[in-house]
């Protein structure tokens, strides 16, 4: 083969290479972009700056609704011993985020509503760097949340239950059926424990001691409540809002409940 021929069919193949270079798409144009992805477990980093006791505000007109800094939803109340289990089902709602770091749980428990004992589960959604992060949790006070490796994300079915076992302990079981896993862990009770209230929860996160702005997370449907097996309404529980305890704007409530069901709402941040 003569230097010109071979020449000529470099330059052909190199022209057609070209081609189909152009008309093919680039494999990373066509990946969706990594920032899109949102975190759906709880980091023990941050699982560590998070806690849930109550911050309550004042006694309303209304004998049965109080409203609190961080709490939104509704509590059992009455005598030490009065109640020793709890248990709720909601679908994880999905949170708008902005640039704003927020966060949001989403939980059941025993104590907690009048004294400094707490056990509880549920799960969490928060934006961190415009990006938003669910995960699932459980924690006896005054230690902070400890995380539930495993995956939770926006419209899955969950169930939560605490129950005190009658020897100091309390297990708390948290179910996706969604996903299809479920994780329980038994635990000593938090020191002076009195199984005084249980309750049904929407909160604002304590983050590193102070009440963190709320996640957008719309509403959240609770069913199936139940404290002792009798649904939530029949011990006339008292309705919690979560109120900024400056301002007095409210920043998210309790719809009726009826038969163990009512929807929480989203109305602001802060």
């Amino acid at each position: 083969m003569s230097q010109r021929t071979a020449a000529r069919l470099l330059a052909i193949s190199a022209g057609l290479a070209t081609v189909a270079a152009l008309a093919t798409p680039t494999a990373f144009a066509a990946a969706p972009a990594a920032h899109h992805r949102h975190a759906a477990q709880v980091s023990a980093s941050l699982a560590r700056q998070e806690s849930h006791n109550l911050r309550l505000g004042h006694r309303s007109r209304r004998n049965d609704t109080v409203t609190s800094g961080n709490w939104s939803g509704y509590a059992a109340t009455g005598a030490s011993g009065s109640y020793t289990s709890v248990t709720s089902s909601w679908v994880q709602p999905s949170v708008s985020c902005g640039s704003q770091d927020t966060y949001s749980s989403f939980w059941v428990g025993l104590d907690g509503y009048d004294n400094s004992a707490l056990e509880q589960t549920g799960t969490e959604a928060d934006c961190i760097d415009g990006q938003a992060e669910y995960g699932a949790w459980w924690e006896v006070l005054p230690a902070s949340e400890s995380p539930w490796s495993v995956t939770v994300e926006p419209g899955d079915q969950l169930t939560a239950t605490v129950t005190d076992n009658g020897d100091g302990t309390f297990t708390m079981t948290l179910a996706d059926s969604t996903q299809g896993w479920n994780q329980t862990t038994t635990q000593q009770g938090s020191s002076g424990y009195q199984d005084s209230s249980a309750e049904v929860i929407a909160e604002a996160t304590d983050v590193d001691g102070q009440i963190a702005d709320l996640s957008d997370f719309g509403s959240v449907d609770f069913t199936g409540s139940d404290a002792n097996g009798n649904a939530l309404d029949s011990y006339s529980p008292t309705g919690i809002v979560m109120q900024n305890q400056s301002s007095g704007d409210t920043t998210a409530q309790p719809g009726a409940i009826s038969d163990g069901a009512f929807t929480d709402t989203w109305e602001s941040s802060n």
